[in-house]
């Protein structure tokens, strides 16, 4: 089905042609002055220069032409040389009609070149909870991912845990002082080791910390976690079989967390899954003429003739012979294009990172780790931060836990429930019920709050304007649709049935505007992929419940005395209600019954 738009500037496109003009003046745009018009095109003033001639004759000729087409209501030449269109009611309303019958898409078509994308997200260390800096990059990631699959493409989502390095050597070091006697410090030991944690989550969240502070303070502690690093790294068992206690105890416990964020992942692969493909990548690099020596340390050299600004080589290896991320990031790519061959991989990661990926992406290219094609994106976004402008903290000046946010948020839409619980006497829910619809609101409070802004820009997490109902607001949409689920159910009790009938023209301004937005879907999907824009959808979803709630209080739908009539509106309120269904779920969020 094509976008509404392509319909109109091919209409229009056909008209300059028919009247002698290049088909490039015909491209139709939305009117910036919707008072005036929905559609405008300004084809004629650039066409003037070329054909030596008015703006405005070049502007009547083409509205002459279409005159009395049957796509349009108004066509309309204004000076000096503008064209204003208006759609006819009854192609919109057949246009609307077609969205609905193609269900689950609504006139939007899959990509007919679909890809393989793997998107790098979450990035949490293993051993420790997650903290609000680990919001944005699971809420943007989880969005993207699910704009690409309903585009038709296949899309990965790999966590990319942290899960390498002195960190691992700090718990089985603070973990050997406590626990001397558990089998795995036996180098003698040849057996099975048991299948148990010798440690809970909540255990192994107080190691960490306590042994990074021992670090700083005692140097022979660090040397023997370095140590401890180095055995891992280099195969002893028992150090291998704690990792593997570590990695499903933190797993498990991220499952949980990440669930609660209504957020996914088809790999838990973590930097370790990287490291036995380091070997042979630096071995190419060296052997191809690309690595070389610089001041003890292993580098590849990056910089462009077009660089305006100092890129500093690849680090490969440290003068050591120690890896660094940037080695455990290469090694990745390996790994991924050798099992999944993508066609592109994203990096949804904090922007001030942007100098360290260039780094990565150009050596990835230079030393041919992937194709030529295949797409390297770094989707860098900004800082969540507190009423202060400074990045989000506790009262007390700490990294908050995501877990105590999202429940601060629960416990605050709780309240909002119980508020207007006690204002509407005749509304009866269920303690539990309540809980679980405070849990929808709040997430969709959250995941709208960060998702509405533009990645790349900072945002303030401001809870009191992300849970109000009203404004650009995740409630507020929920809200339109839990209204719309209301009405839809109401008409239903009445033993009414709307099926077999079709949506008919706009019977009035509000209506026609409501279907205006609707149509606007198709456009407005493509261009959130391609953008990589999940703040596109937060756009015109307010839009469009704008629209609706406009429509909603112009019309008397259920007291409508013509049964045609009604049914038209119960139609139009059956696809707004699942279009805005369809990109709440594409946001990573869900609507409740009733509030």
């Amino acid at each position: 089905m094509k976008k509404i738009l392509d319909l109109i500037t091919g209409e229009v496109t056909q008209a300059f042609v028919d009247c002698g003009y290049d088909a490039k003046y015909g491209k139709v745009t939305l009117s910036n002055r919707p008072d005036l018009c929905e559609y405008q095109c300004n084809g004629a003033m650039a066409a003037a220069k070329e054909y030596k001639k008015a703006p405005f004759m070049i502007a009547d000729e083409v509205a002459e032409k279409l005159s009395g087409n049957a796509m349009f209501s108004m066509v309309e030449s204004v000076k000096p040389g503008f064209l204003n269109l208006k759609l006819d009611e009854a192609y919109l309303a057949d246009y609307v009609a077609k969205m609905q019958a193609d269900e689950g898409r609504y006139g939007c078509e899959k990509t007919k070149e679909p890809k393989t994308i793997m998107i790098d997200y979450g990035g949490p260390n293993v051993a420790k909870p997650l903290h609000v800096g680990h919001l944005r990059s699971a809420i943007i990631g989880e969005s993207i991912k699910r704009i690409g699959r309903f585009m038709g493409h296949t899309v990965i989502g790999d966590v990319h845990l942290g899960d390498w390095g002195l960190q691992m050597g700090l718990i089985i070091t603070e973990l050997r002082e406590r626990k001397p006697d558990l089998v795995y410090f036996d180098e003698n030991y040849t057996g099975e080791y048991p299948e148990e944690a010798p440690f809970t989550i909540s255990e192994l969240e107080e190691i960490y910390p306590t042994a990074s502070g021992k670090s700083k303070e005692d140097a022979a502690y660090k040397e023997a976690a370095m140590q401890a690093t180095y055995e891992l790294q280099h195969g002893r068992r028992g150090y291998q079989a704690l990792l593997s206690h570590i990695l499903n105890v933190s797993v498990t416990d991220l499952k949980r967390n990440y669930k609660n964020l209504n957020v996914s992942f088809d790999l838990w692969k973590g930097e370790s899954d990287a490291q036995p493909y380091i070997p042979d990548m630096v071995q190419k690099m060296k052997d191809d003429g690309f690595a070389y020596i610089s001041d003890g340390a292993l580098v590849v050299d990056v910089k462009e003739d077009t660089d305006t600004k100092e890129i500093p080589p690849c680090m490969i290896l440290k003068s050591d012979g120690a890896s660094l991320y940037n080695t455990t990031d290469l090694a990745t790519i390996v790994w991924r294009m050798k099992d999944y061959h993508p066609d592109e991989l994203i990096y949804v990661v904090d922007k001030r990172q942007e100098l360290y990926f260039t780094q990565v992406f150009r050596c990835a290219r230079k030393t041919g780790l992937v194709k030529p094609r295949t797409g390297l994106k770094f989707l860098g976004f900004g800082t969540m931060n507190g009423k202060d402008g400074k990045p989000f903290k506790t009262r007390e000046g700490g990294v908050m836990r995501l877990q105590y946010l999202l429940e601060s948020v629960n416990e605050e839409m709780l309240k909002k429930i119980t508020e207007n619980q006690k204002a509407k006497e005749n509304l009866e829910i269920s303690e539990e019920e309540a809980k679980e619809t405070a849990k929808m609101i709040a997430l969709a409070a959250i995941k709208y709050g960060d998702l509405s802004n533009q990645a790349s820009k900072d945002y303030i997490f401001d809870i009191d304007r992300f849970t109000s109902f009203e404004g650009n607001t995740g409630p507020y949409i929920l809200y339109t649709i839990v209204r719309i689920k209301s009405i839809l159910n109401k008409y239903h009790s009445m033993g009414k049935d709307e099926s077999g009938a079709v949506i008919e023209a706009a019977h009035s301004a509000s209506e026609k505007n409501l279907m205006l937005a609707l149509s606007g879907f198709g456009a407005m999907m493509e261009n959130a992929y391609e953008e990589t824009a999940p703040h596109k959808i937060c756009s015109y979803i307010y839009e469009l419940a704008n629209a609706f709630n406009s429509f909603y209080h112009e019309t008397k739908i259920m007291s409508e005395e013509n049964e045609q009539i009604q049914k038209s509106y119960i139609r139009l309120l059956e696809l707004t209600k699942s279009v805005l269904e369809t990109c709440i779920d594409l946001l990573g969020f869900q609507a409740p019954e009733r509030m």
